[in-house]
């Protein structure tokens, strides 16, 4: 047993005071994967600082007619959500494709975007891993890697994020509210998580000291509809071999608006900028859809043993594009 600190702040300005002033503490909101891997001995902080009493758990629209979600809204809650089920179905069907009921009514927003990766090397002290000994090797390298990554790693690191929500989050264009000793900034959740580089140890872009305060939203693109779908070995409680979140609009036959994103290809989810540009203004058609897929996995580098994942992705994008131009209103005469 590894002794700890605990203490629990009375507002935002204190918990960046504490943790400014500790570089070794973490905030605990949760805990659902904080305390896990505490257990396994790959956190060891020297103290925690509970966030789950601040005020920060609810969920408002905003002026602009999108939505704030606090950092500790839990998930289960948000999956539920009038507003969520209403205006971004994706981001509810991400969230209830995560983990299990149990862990869902313990997992707060924050935390979910601050989860870490599930790679075994990563988990197990007893193996090198650079994610969490920077220097000491990449394993899953040349490893077992079917789980990790196809694109965005570096030979330091092939780790995948495992976040479900993140990915609908990235689709939705939804931006990150960071609390810190310099103030407050956003960040938008497509670039909140890096890409590994030489420095794989820094999983996001969070600078010392700074809290999650909220998830902001914009408004759902008008007559969009979007969809997440998740590929996993069993049918729940398990972590995503392949996800896809999308939005779609289209206009007279032709895409006018979509954005795409991929959960478990990358360390981050990936938000598919070549293949939203073919989609600009093309025939809603599968061919399109197809070519506007491949272009995107174009660059690809599967490891040993994960290529299945490059067809997954294609499959799955077109099933998702293709169930969103199905559902859209037909056009008015």
């Amino acid at each position: 047993m590894k002794p700890f600190g605990y203490v629990r702040p009375a507002s935002t300005d204190e918990a960046v005071r504490l943790r400014a002033a500790d570089p070794a503490a973490r905030f605990l909101g949760g805990g659902t994967n904080l305390v896990d891997l505490m257990k396994l001995g790959v956190e060891t902080p020297g103290a925690l600082i509970d966030i789950a009493g601040l005020p920060l758990d609810r969920v408002a629209r905003t002026a602009e007619g999108g939505l704030s979600i606090g950092a500790t809204v839990r998930n289960s809650d948000l999956a539920a959500h009038p507003d969520v089920t209403g205006g971004y179905p994706a981001l509810s069907q991400a969230l209830l494709a995560g983990a299990s009921g149990q862990l869902r009514n313990a997992a707060t927003t924050g935390g979910n975007l601050l989860q870490r990766t599930r790679c075994r090397y990563f988990q197990d002290v007893s193996k090198p891993c650079n994610k969490r000994v920077p220097g000491s090797g990449c394993p899953a390298y040349e490893g077992s890697n079917r789980d990790l990554a196809i694109l965005g790693y570096s030979p330091e690191c092939v780790a995948t994020n495992p976040s479900d929500m993140a990915v609908a989050l990235a689709a939705l264009d939804a931006t990150v509210v960071l609390v810190g000793p310099e103030g407050e900034r956003t960040v938008p959740v497509a670039e909140f998580h890096r890409l590994p580089g030489e420095n794989p140890d820094q999983d996001t872009v969070i600078r010392p000291g700074e809290l999650i305060t909220e998830v902001v939203l914009p408004p759902p693109a008008p007559g969009a509809a979007s969809r997440y779908r998740k590929a996993r070995d069993r049918a729940s409680y398990a972590f995503a071999l392949v996800s896809v979140a999308a939005t779609l609009r289209v206009a007279d036959g032709r895409v006018e608006h979509a954005t795409l994103a991929f959960g478990g290809v990358a360390p981050r989810p990936w938000r598919a900028r070549r293949a939203e540009a073919e989609l600009r203004d093309a025939p809603a058609t599968p061919a399109a859809f197809q070519h506007a897929v491949i272009a995107e996995l174009a660059e690809a580098r599967p490891l040993s043993d994960n290529a299945f994942k490059v067809d997954l992705a294609l499959r799955l994008a077109l099933d998702v594009l293709g169930e969103l131009a199905e559902r859209l209103p037909a056009p008015t005469a």
